[in-house]
């Protein structure tokens, strides 16, 4: 089966289904990385940290084996001055060079507007008569951008579908930490502590020790 993980940033995948994405790869899968934006020297980037941050992706993708990455380059946290149809465009032709049975999206109310950007342009991706290969689309939850949805019914992040991943836990925070400028300090969202503390709690909502939530967008059986 082909995987489809589509990140707006690098770190999403890991925060959003890491366990979830080894667990594929464990049964045979073949998972594929789609990373939206990326971040460049003339968008006023230090060069170090650009460097730093191409080093991380390529750890990153060594760790969780994928098959192949794709990168559209986009800058970051500007997604909202980039023409929505040149994103669709660039999500569609990975789309169609992979077709991915299953493909894995950033939460739709997430606050962060290129998580918001992300989601709206791959969805419009999926449409059975143009994709027939997609099969299940699943969005998952981020650490500091998923739960900072305004408190309203419509952004409520309630996970349907839940996966184990208690035997993948550990090497899951071990990729995040390979994310140095990423990791923040006690008892903040995106520290180690906070990500074990959701995994305890979706893991609670099943009976196991770590977990995944997700929600369920569309499956065809």
């Amino acid at each position: 089966m082909k995987i489809l993980v589509i990140s707006p940033h690098p770190d999403d995948e890991t925060l959003g289904c890491g366990g979830t994405i080894l667990k594929h790869k464990d049964i045979g899968d073949k998972i594929y990385w789609l990373i939206v934006t990326n971040i460049d020297v003339k968008d006023g980037w230090d060069k170090d940290i650009v460097k730093e941050r191409q080093k991380e992706i390529k750890r990153v993708a060594e760790m969780y084996g994928f098959e192949k990455i794709f990168k559209l380059d986009y800058p970051a946290a500007k997604l909202d001055v980039i023409p929505i149809q040149k994103i669709i465009e660039s999500i569609s032709k990975v789309i169609f060079e992979i077709k991915p049975e299953i493909i894995y999206l950033p939460n739709r109310s997430d606050v962060h507007t290129d998580h918001q950007i992300t989601f709206k342009a791959a969805y419009s991706c999926t449409k059975n008569f143009r994709y027939p290969f997609i099969r299940k689309i699943l969005m998952y939850e981020t650490l500091s951008e998923t739960e900072f949805a305004p408190a309203l019914p419509e952004n409520t992040f309630i996970p349907n579908v839940f996966v184990d991943i208690t035997k993948y836990f550990e090497k899951k925070l071990e990729i995040f930490k390979i994310y140095k400028s990423e990791i923040m300090k006690e008892p903040l969202p995106r520290s180690l502590g906070s990500i074990k503390a959701l995994a305890r709690y979706r893991g609670s909502q099943i009976g196991v020790e770590y977990a995944e939530g997700f929600v369920l967008v569309r499956e065809i059986i």
